[in-house]
């Protein structure tokens, strides 16, 4: 069989998908100010895709609904679970919202289904104008002596992933992993260990197309995360699977989102990040 040294993957696509990914905090401290900080970022970034951890639901309004018309991202799929002491129904959890239409929608819990430190995964198939794109967004435990948990969890997202993700296709997993790019479970997700499930390995976007800094999402710069007293850490990420035919997938370009205040406030406890994807 021959093999092209110059062109391993075909000719690459030139045209890119723009993907972001935010811990927005839910409902905690001045949200609605931080809100209209969120969607002022989002506008700029111009994003196809935006996948939202701790986003939030109430039995009268969602997260989705105030935000699909300013940011041009009409399709959206949220699933969550009840907050606690919320008095109006609050719900929190994953948000997924795309320009293109959603054809699939899935969730599955990750790790201990019992457990309170559990994850949760939420699949959308995006039916975007070049093919499908399967959005993944992903919420692992929190705690910092969870490793062991979170790589179970991983495990999980794995067999997820194979069982409802045509994996010909761009395969993205956006989210809030609570893990730096050193510990097992993101090791596990970028082939540095016993990958999470067969045939599956992913780019972190950060590492090949950002700016060559740690790029902490969870940074003691942050007023909003300064109190809580963790060390700065990079934990939320944009994953694609290793290229697809002409490189489909393949991060190009990524930076962080929310590190300035917008009218003197910071948006989130989290940075976002934002990549451009070979599509």
């Amino acid at each position: 069989m021959g093999y092209d040294i110059d062109q391993p993957y075909g000719p690459l696509i030139d045209t890119t998908m723009r993907v972001a990914t935010w811990n927005v905090w839910s409902r905690y401290g001045p949200w609605r100010e931080r809100e209209r900080a969120i969607l002022d970022v989002l506008k700029a970034a111009a994003a196809d895709l935006v996948v939202f951890t701790e986003a939030w639901e109430s039995a009268d309004e969602t997260q989705g609904e105030r935000l699909k018309h300013a940011l041009g991202l009409p399709h959206h799929a949220f699933l969550g679970a009840p907050e606690d002491g919320s008095e109006d129904g609050g719900m929190s959890g994953i948000l997924i919202m795309s320009r293109w239409p959603l054809s699939r929608v899935g969730r599955q819990r990750l790790g201990d289904q019992e457990g309170w430190d559990s994850g949760l995964a939420v699949y959308a198939r995006a039916d975007g104008p070049r093919g499908p794109v399967h959005v993944f967004g992903i919420g692992l435990g929190w705690k910092l002596g969870h490793s062991v948990q979170r790589q179970g969890q991983v495990r999980d997202l794995g067999a997820y992933v194979r069982k409802v993700a045509d994996t010909s296709a761009p395969v993205v997993l956006c989210g809030d992993f609570n893990a730096g790019p050193d510990s097992d479970e993101i090791r596990m997700l970028t082939g540095r260990a016993a990958v999470c499930a067969p045939g599956l390995v992913f780019y972190d976007a950060w590492e090949l197309a950002g700016d060559g800094t740690p790029g902490h999402t969870w940074a003691n710069t942050n007023p909003w995360a300064r109190p809580v007293l963790f060390p700065d850490r990079r934990i939320d990420y944009v994953f694609s699977a290793w290229p697809r035919a002409g490189g489909a997938g393949h991060p190009v370009r990524c930076r962080l989102l929310g590190t300035e205040p917008v009218d003197g406030i910071l948006p989130s406890d989290h940075y976002g990040v934002l990549a451009d994807l070979r599509y």
